[in-house]
């Protein structure tokens, strides 16, 4: 399992052929893919393995920047915690991954750890190439709780991801950014693609199979999961799994479009480029494999709440 093997040159396939597998792929068998069978296992598990993309870190050829753009990618407040945010999920989906009895969803779940060690390496290789401080990264600690930490990554990989695909649009769009520097980043983007639909299908699976006193319990995990996400995010306490993250770093993702764009981009109208971004990136995979929902739900009740006070408002000026 690629947790604790390198992708070597043997496995690199045409670049575009690898981009193409990674982006599409459907299960074999035909009819319902019923939630938490056997099946549907195997389905999420096997998506996971055959989209594999063997790109290498040590093979990116990062563009010659201006010093406009240098300046851009330098000042955003954000490769901290970045490089700290993947050095934790691959330590938590490593020692989640080796607690499971099933080998099917532990190879799955470690072959992840591997992938967000390899964008930890692409993250660290580009701040290096652009001249980019960092703070002394931490200890990374092996978490107690591997379910509860597992559940954190998860569900914040769900809300960043999210929004990230929003973000990288935008910046597509603006030209703010070479487009070597934002094509370099693409494979990376749809692999966090991978990491949710994994994410999503392993929790519709994992709550199936459990007995009702026990999921009584995990749906409560969830939502102290869900709160204990709110309030990093909002930047109200910089404790307990952030201590070194700034509330500007954790807010970035809602806050970030001028910085990729150089343009003040609406709250509903970037909602808007991410749903669309959302189920475009989604769009190649099987279609009975469950995607994340909890954060695009709320995207599209902010986008609805915002243009009916937009109609309100257009109303009242008649």
């Amino acid at each position: 399992m690629r947790e604790s093997a390198p992708v070597t040159a043997a496995l690199e396939p045409d670049v575009a052929a690898a981009d193409l597998a990674a982006r599409h792929w459907t299960w074999t068998s035909p009819g319902t893919l019923p939630i938490g069978s056997d099946a549907h296992r195997s389905a999420s598990c096997r998506m996971f393995r055959e989209t594999f993309n063997p790109y290498r870190p040590s093979i990116i050829a990062w563009p010659k920047l201006s010093p406009e753009a240098l300046a851009r990618l330098t000042s955003l407040p954000i490769w901290d915690i970045a490089v700290q945010t993947e050095g934790k999920a691959r330590l938590r989906m490593a020692a989640y991954g080796r607690s499971l009895n099933d080998p099917e969803w532990r190879e799955a779940i470690q072959n992840n750890a591997w992938e967000e060690n390899r964008h930890k390496l692409v993250l660290s290789d580009l701040v290096e190439a652009y001249g980019i401080r960092l703070a002394p990264e931490p200890v990374y600690q092996e978490p107690h709780d591997t379910e509860w930490a597992y559940l954190v990554t998860g569900y914040s990989e769900c809300v960043d991801s999210f929004f990230a695909f929003g973000l990288f649009e935008v910046a597509k769009r603006s030209g703010y950014f070479p487009p070597e520097l934002v094509d370099t980043f693409e494979p990376v983007i749809q692999e966090e693609a991978r990491h949710i639909l994994l994410f999503a299908n392993w929790l519709a699976w994992h709550r199936r199979r459990l007995p009702f006193w026990r999921r009584i319990w995990f749906e409560m995990r969830v939502a102290a999961v869900w709160v204990f996400l709110g309030w990093e995010r909002i930047g109200i306490a910089r404790g307990m799994d952030a201590k070194d993250a700034t509330p500007a770093d954790n807010n970035f993702t809602l806050t970030g479009s001028k910085a990729v764009s150089g343009i003040d981009t609406s709250i509903p109208a970037l909602m808007a480029i991410c749903l669309a971004e959302n189920d475009r990136r989604f769009a190649g995979y099987d279609h009975r494999l469950l995607r994340p929902t909890t954060t695009p739900a709320i995207a599209r009740l902010v986008t609805w709440f915002a243009g009916g006070r937009n109609r309100g408002t257009a109303a009242r000026g008649k």
